[in-house]
């Protein structure tokens, strides 16, 4: 009994000396189930429409300088919100225009790159950019929208927490997607325009 005991303290010490060197493990992130894709239109009211996601839903902007048609898509299962805000077009165009560039390029500091996308639907005179922003930004997606003679929408996606690109990653791509419908979508309302 006690050579047996030796034996298996002997044994138990060579299986366990090995000269394998660890390897650290990457550090990972927690599995992420997004959202399914279901889209809703937004109700009228506005000198616009398009459709958005079912799993978010739209506040009225409450910022101290929010102007009336200023709103939020708002994404609360991933923490996300796009900011809309809305300019009549008189003569401004270029200034306009000019701002949502300075604005996308403010994150070029901490920006990887920034690359832009125009954007044509000539049936719904729709025309704008978007600005894709790679990198530990506060903003990864930009854009506007416009018909250049009436309206301009200017949009931005914030997401309420530390920017962080490779956990942020899925879900930004997840809103690439909302954001290409939500353009896609998008109406001039011949009702509310000029008020």
């Amino acid at each position: 009994m006690k050579n047996s005991l030796i034996v298996l303290i002997i044994v138990c010490t060579l299986v366990s000396c090995n000269n394998k060197k660890s390897t650290p493990k990457p550090y990972a992130y927690m599995r992420i189930d997004l959202p399914t894709r279901k889209y809703q239109n937004l109700k009228t009211g506005y000198p616009f429409s398009f459709s958005y996601s079912k799993h978010a839903y739209i506040e009225q902007d409450k910022a101290y300088d929010a102007e009336k048609y200023w709103i939020n898509v708002v994404y609360p299962s991933i923490n996300a919100k796009i900011h809309l805000s809305y300019k009549d077009v008189t003569n401004n165009f270029a200034a306009y225009s000019d701002d949502s560039h300075k604005l996308a390029y403010k994150h070029y500091i901490k920006a990887e790159a920034i690359n832009e996308k125009g954007y044509t639907n000539k049936k719904d005179n729709v025309y704008g950019i978007v600005y894709n922003i790679k990198g530990n930004t506060a903003s990864s997606i930009q854009f506007f929208v416009t018909d250049s003679t009436k309206h301009f929408l200017r949009g931005s996606l914030y997401f309420n927490c530390k920017p962080n690109k490779d956990s942020l990653a899925p879900f930004i791509q997840y809103m690439h997607t909302d954001i290409k419908h939500m353009i896609e979508s998008f109406k001039w309302s011949k009702n509310n325009s000029k008020k």
